[in-house]
């Protein structure tokens, strides 16, 4: 095993004191106010915006120059312009809501353009999932590679939904038409970033969507390449974690399923 860097260390630190704090408010989600941001679909509560000031409050105490992108309070300039946080306190807040355990704590480091250290934890199943790019992929400590089964018909994929207020209806409509009579199964969590983590991990072979968030892959991005996977854009280009849409598969799934996901106005 690879021992994490202080800086992963930190991430990690940040990570379970906001996950912590998650599990008490998991316990009394009838006492907490909802509230919606983008339309109905769309919900957050205190406890999404106290676990991110418990991330970020961690995180500027050990590195004060870092910038800071949460989902909950947005982007903060730090004086080195090289280094960013991309933090998503709470991924899976409607999960969270109706009593789901399937929600994660996501913290990335981007440096100069480029995720270079992640961390996923999953409080109520006690999964820390962590990569440092260069030093492998980890789930508790222990080293993870994404799956090696071969083929379209082995393949357990996992997808994100558009739901109500979602762009590109016409094209995840498209996509589950022409996967869903080839593969072994499809599913759909309702949190990016345990998808990303559990395609690391080699539970499911691929993982996209087409309308997402950076805070929701950055983490996932570093985790799953150094797991020995591959994460792009929909379209098989570099990912650019603002651009909205992410892949993350094995290498033997990579082509196929980018012919799979082709626009709709390309076919």
């Amino acid at each position: 095993m690879t021992e994490p860097s202080p800086l992963l260390q930190t991430m990690i630190r940040a990570a379970r004191a906001a996950g912590d704090r998650l599990k008490q408010d998991f316990a009394e989600i009838a006492t907490l106010e909802i509230q919606h941001k983008n339309g109905p679909a769309d919900p957050f509560t205190i406890a999404d915006v106290r676990a991110e000031q418990t991330v970020k409050s961690i995180l500027s105490e050990a590195y004060p120059d870092y910038g800071f992108l949460g989902e909950e309070g947005g982007l903060v300039q730090g004086a080195d312009s090289a280094n960013t946080w991309i933090c998503d306190p709470l991924d899976g807040t409607a999960n969270f809501l109706i009593g789901l355990p399937i929600w994660a704590v996501n913290i990335g480091l981007q440096r100069d353009g480029e995720i270079v250290a992640g961390v996923t934890y999953v409080p109520m199943l006690n999964e820390l999932f962590r990569a440092e790019k260069g030093k492998g992929a980890y789930l508790n400590d222990i080293a993870i590679r994404v799956s090696r089964r071969q083929g379209l018909e082995q393949a357990i994929l996992s997808v994100g939904i558009p739901f109500m207020g979602k762009p590109r209806q016409e094209q995840f409509h498209a996509e589950m038409q022409r996967l869903t009579p080839r593969v072994g199964g499809l599913r759909r969590l309702g949190a990016g970033a345990v998808d990303m983590a559990y395609v690391a991990c080699g539970r499911f072979d691929a993982y996209w969507e087409q309308s997402t968030s950076a805070w929701d892959m950055a983490a996932g991005a570093v985790i799953v390449r150094e797991a020995g996977g591959v994460v792009t854009d929909t379209l098989g280009r570099d990912l650019n974690v603002m651009n909205g849409t992410v892949l993350a598969t094995t290498p033997q799934l990579f082509h196929p399923l980018l012919n799979k996901l082709k626009p709709v106005d390309a076919i």
